[in-house]
């Protein structure tokens, strides 16, 4: 009520909405950028994490926020229990999952695998050196 009251004079000035419009169009402009540059995309990322966390399954192999790799061996409400080694399993809370290197059953992994299927484990980049390595010496015979 104290701002209405206070903006009053402007108004009743000859001028005063022009002083006005001049005073209100550059928070107006501000509120704008600061939710097409920081809200939204936030907003937008919380989502496509929820939908990535609710979406794990079993033998799904993810990367937790410590950077720990593991195959997901069971989904629970609030916890995920991965198998790190042979006969080491750990269980986690969801949150802590980053990201899903590669989905059980898809050939391209999941839609933001694409950075972490170039730093895959190294046994698997060992296995693709040694196929890699038979697939030119037979090529060469």
């Amino acid at each position: 009520m104290t701002d209405i009251i206070s903006i009053l004079p402007l108004l009743q000035e000859g001028g005063g909405s022009s002083q006005l419009l001049t005073m209100i169009l550059p928070f107006g402009l501000i509120i704008g950028v600061f939710y097409f540059l920081i809200i939204r995309p936030q907003n937008k990322k919380q989502k496509e994490t929820k939908q990535m966390l609710s979406a794990i399954k079993k033998n799904d192999r993810v990367v937790t926020v410590g950077g720990i790799r593991g195959t997901v061996t069971a989904v629970k409400e609030d916890t995920v229990v991965l198998r790190v080694d042979d006969s080491v399993k750990m269980e986690f809370s969801k949150s802590a999952v980053s990201n899903i290197v590669t989905a059980k059953g898809s050939a391209g992994g999941s839609k933001g695998s694409s950075k972490s299927s170039d730093s895959e484990s190294g046994n698997d980049k060992d296995a693709n050196k040694d196929a890699n390595k038979e697939g030119e010496s037979k090529s060469a015979e």
